[in-house]
């Protein structure tokens, strides 16, 4: 019989099908050779339901055996902001302690932050019991930190409860405005440029305009010099209540000396917390901060934060998460 167009095509799909599965095969052969380490990791885009949304998070799911300098080296590795490492133990320690992570930049251990800690109890919680879970404990190098979950419109939605906040100094407007390259009338002087912490230290800058916060450029260099002797985890938070959406309480930037973060979620447990004590939101009340729209990876936090007389507590922050991907590294 005369071979056919088509009966060649499918034959060459075929050959290349079975090739292409042969590459593969010898590509984990050679990626992975029989006594190497093999590690497995997640990737999940936090503080979104959209995939290639929100902010990109690095989970490895079982890290032990790996050495402080390879943790390190693998954080680096996967070229995201941060990469968290779970260390699994048994049933009763982690009922009592809960799950041990630890929170990795690309050069530094960090003891909170708030997308890395959404985004492992999502993983865990989809790998629990079929996703039933109702809460998971992280403990962190800040302390313990519960992550609840429930379910909103139409997924899963998991909130953490931060750490009680620490307010400290505030900052002169004139002197933010020339760091950041702004007039000092576009920062509010309705309420303070202060610091807050609930496990890391951002100083909330109030700005009036939308547009401002938009065009934003802040001097990286003088911002360092400026923060150099006090802390070298603190950084400017801009937000502005300008949103032009009835749906969105606040817009916000994580401009930071280390680059643009699409999601903030230790600073925005801060900014609540600020907003509560300063009377611009009533206590408990849900505030939706929306950030990561300039980077086009826009990422949808929720929060709130309780008031007992002039004690700021129970700050909670929380969002979807989605992953994306996930493979294995061999050491």
């Amino acid at each position: 019989m005369t071979p056919t167009r088509r009966g060649f095509l499918q034959i060459g799909a075929s050959t290349l099908a079975a090739a292409l599965a042969g590459d593969r095969a010898r590509a984990r052969a050679v990626a992975a050779p029989a006594n190497s380490r093999r590690f497995h990791h997640v990737q999940i885009d936090v503080f979104t339901a959209n995939r290639l949304e929100g902010n990109q998070l690095a989970v490895f799911t079982d890290a032990r055996g790996l050495s402080d300098d390879e943790i390190q080296k693998l954080a680096r590795e996967t070229r995201m902001q941060e990469t968290t490492f779970i260390f699994p133990r048994d049933a009763a320690t982690e009922r009592e302690h809960g799950v041990k992570v630890r929170i990795f930049t690309d050069d530094q251990e960090l003891p909170f932050a708030g997308h890395p800690t959404l985004g492992t109890s999502v993983v865990l919680h989809n790998r629990m019991k079929g996703g039933d879970v109702e809460k998971i404990v992280l403990d962190l190098n800040v302390g313990k930190i519960p992550v609840n979950f429930s379910q909103r419109d139409g997924g899963v939605f998991g909130e953490m409860t931060q750490v009680d906040p620490q307010f400290g100094d505030t900052h002169d407007r004139a002197t933010v405005a020339e760091l950041i390259g702004v007039q000092p009338s576009d920062i509010s002087d309705e309420w303070p440029i202060q610091t807050v912490s609930t496990g890391i230290p951002f100083a909330i800058v109030p700005l009036k305009r939308l547009s401002t916060l938009q065009s934003l450029q802040p001097n990286a260099e003088k911002v360092r010099a400026y923060f150099g002797k006090a802390n070298s985890l603190i950084d400017f938070y801009y937000i502005t209540r300008d949103t032009g959406d009835p749906k969105v309480t606040i817009r916000s930037r994580g401009l930071f000396t280390t680059g643009e973060d699409s999601a903030t979620g230790s600073a925005s447990g801060c900014t609540v917390s600020w907003m509560v004590r300063h009377g611009i939101v009533q206590p408990d009340r849900d505030v939706h901060n929306l950030q990561g729209v300039e980077m086009k990876r826009p990422s949808h936090i929720y929060m709130c934060a309780g008031k007992n007389g002039e004690k700021i507590t129970n700050v909670r922050v929380g969002g979807q998460a989605v992953e994306i991907a996930e493979g294995e590294f061999s050491l």
